[in-house]
């Protein structure tokens, strides 16, 4: 088995390297388009930003007039003023460290401590395999600033935790994070101020973690009340900012409130049963397989991730679209538990590792197709 493992690891490493010079050949290939020249400028007025001055009026600008996702569109302004060869490799870069974020939120949440790397790269070929929509999410640069990188703080927000949560099953006192005090303030307010379903889905889980605490007779940290507390002020801000009810009124249409209802419901199932099928698929072959097959029952953090994806999924009913890369959050808390799942099947039946990695082998095989289509289009190797 050790030999299998070193095996499925060297292979592993080598599509990686692989799928991470194509996503930065991608990235090089799509120029910046659409909203991207729009939030290059000052937004109420054509003048270029040229410093981080102007992205603070800009925002404020945007807070107002246009929505409430100050600070992923800050974080674009930013990287759109750096140029197009800064964001190629701050994407690539970044779906990388999405993908160590995903594994850290795993291994946590199943209890295991994961060192063999072959998690990351196969959670890397996880993301790009079962992506809804992998250009608008990943490489269009307005959509990487929304989803990508902001996922990553989400992430990392509900790692800090889960940690503690974990401590709660194991009974055993969770030795707290180096400055997490101080570096809970920006991540606790970036994972709020996220966008619309997930910010709200990080100060849930912050509260879930603090009341099984409490009932479990363990200490509420400082830190945790402070996070806490921090998301919801950037969920509100987020959401309550007063140019989403200007940019709603501008958008309305008196449809009724049957066909308004039907409509939503729609949007909801054509999430599901569209843009994340295969996500869910996978994760309920997963869950078969681990519960009924091994017997290996859910941990509390995969039963709180498990909830924090139906939230982020059913949360989107409150709004008039749901675009498929919307969909992008929900379906890394979902490869969280598929990998945190496959890290406690391992473990139990190390049999399994080698059918699980040829499993993932396909998905990852039609990430890379998409990438090579796309660059076989740009090259006109395709007619």
């Amino acid at each position: 088995m050790k030999k299998t493992d070193k095996k499925i690891t060297a292979f592993a490493l080598i599509l990686f390297v692989i799928s991470a010079v194509l996503v930065y050949f991608v990235n090089h290939y799509i120029p910046f388009m659409m909203d991207d020249e729009w939030y290059s400028t000052l937004l109420y007025s054509d003048e270029k930003i040229n410093s981080l001055s102007d992205v603070i009026n800009a925002q404020i600008w945007h807070w107002h007039n246009w929505g409430g996702r100050s600070i992923t569109h800050g974080l674009l302004q930013l990287i759109l003023m750096c140029g197009e060869s800064f964001a190629d490799v701050l994407n690539t870069v970044f779906l990388f460290i999405l993908s160590l974020s995903a594994v850290l939120v795993s291994g946590v949440s199943s209890g295991c401590r994961i060192k063999n790397p072959a998690y990351i790269f196969v959670t890397y070929g996880l993301i790009l395999g079962l992506c809804a929509n992998w250009k608008m999410s990943m490489f269009w640069q307005a959509g990487a600033a929304n989803y990508l990188y902001i996922t990553v703080f989400i992430l990392l927000f509900i790692f800090c935790y889960l940690r503690e949560a974990g401590g709660i099953t194991s009974h055993k006192d969770i030795t707290p994070l180096k400055g997490i005090t101080f570096w809970i303030i920006p991540l606790g307010i970036i994972s709020g101020w996220s966008n619309e379903n997930m910010g709200p889905v990080c100060f849930i889980l912050s509260v879930i973690t603090m009341i099984l605490l409490k009932k479990d007779g363990k200490k509420i940290r400082a830190w945790m009340l402070e996070g806490s507390v921090l998301s919801l002020f950037g969920s509100i801000m987020c959401i309550a900012a007063p140019g989403n009810f200007v940019r709603s009124a501008e958008n309305y249409q008196d449809i009724g409130i049957l066909w308004k209802t039907f409509l939503r419901f729609y949007y909801e199932s054509t999430a599901v049963f569209k843009h994340q099928i295969l996500t869910v698929t996978v994760l309920s072959f997963i869950l078969i397989m681990s519960i009924w097959g091994l017997g290996i029952a859910l941990t509390l953090s995969e039963k709180m991730l498990l909830a924090a994806s139906f939230l982020s999924w059913g949360a989107m009913i409150l709004s008039p679209h749901y675009p498929d890369r919307a969909t992008f959050g929900t379906m890394c808390l979902m490869i969280c538990v598929i990998i945190s799942r496959s890290a406690l099947m391992i473990r139990q039946k190390k049999e399994v590792a080698l059918p699980l990695f040829l499993g993932s082998l396909i998905i990852w095989l039609k990430g890379l197709y998409d990438l090579c289509d796309f660059l076989a289009n740009v090259f006109y190797w395709i007619r």
